[in-house]
């Protein structure tokens, strides 16, 4: 499965959607950043918006992707995807995110608006409402947003798929924490706390503990979020999917 994550909006949690809710539930899949600034060490591979052959080469022989779209390059990049027509098919599904703030999510309707005119259908376009407090906000936060898409239904909407804010995010940022794999770690850190005399390593293993604590509560949420997406329902055959 080859999904883009994108946005015209920077600030909207792209990379969070990426790697902590796409990754870990896309089995042998790997991260392309098109980003030319703030681009992670993590990432498998960056490259710039203009370097579009490059990508579209390489999405002729993968089977799982995942390419995380940098605001400071998605004009580079749709420019050249009008250019190389039907270029747009070689992803399966587009995730375009949404947080409550009034011009990001104008922003996000002309994403969604872009993506359109380049041909690609509604079933193919995913939006994840980001950085909302809890389900009963998500209509009246973004009634911009959803107002538009009743209008013009660009995209495939579910309640569902959202992601609450969370600090935890913020934590691994820059690292390539497995959320799961924090939430399930056995370490016994109150005790270990307890018997360390450094005041340095106690905040230390109190952040850890800390770190767990919210992966914990947070692991479910974006089980739920991914399963809400429903990747699978319109992907075409292939090997890797």
């Amino acid at each position: 499965m080859r999904v883009a994550v994108i946005s015209f909006s920077g600030n909207v949690g792209k990379t969070t959607i990426a790697r902590h809710l796409l990754l870990p539930r896309m089995p042998g899949a790997r991260i392309i950043s098109i980003e030319s600034i703030n681009a992670g060490e993590d990432e498998d591979h960056v490259i710039k918006g203009r370097q579009f052959a490059e990508l579209q080469e390489y999405l002729q022989v993968v089977d799982n992707v995942i390419v995380d779209i940098g605001a400071s390059n998605i004009e580079d990049l749709l420019s050249l995807m009008r250019r190389y027509r039907g270029s747009h098919d070689d992803f399966d599904f587009f995730i375009v995110p949404a947080v409550p703030t009034i011009k990001q999510q104008r922003d996000t309707m002309a994403t969604l608006a872009e993506l359109s005119r380049l041909g690609v259908p509604p079933e193919k376009v995913r939006v994840v409402f980001n950085m909302v407090e809890d389900r009963s906000e998500i209509a009246p936060a973004f009634s911009l947003l959803l107002s538009f898409l009743q209008e013009t239904p660009l995209a495939q909407l579910s309640a569902d798929a959202y992601l609450e804010s969370n600090e935890i995010y913020a934590r691994v940022n820059g690292t390539s924490a497995d959320l799961a794999a924090v939430a399930a770690d056995p370490t016994d850190f109150k005790s270990m706390i307890a018997a360390a005399t450094d005041k340095a390593e106690r905040v230390g293993l109190a952040q850890r503990l800390a770190t767990r604590r919210l992966a914990i509560g947070v692991v479910p949420e974006l089980d739920r979020c991914f399963a809400a997406l429903d990747l699978k329902a319109h992907a075409p055959v292939s090997a890797g999917c």
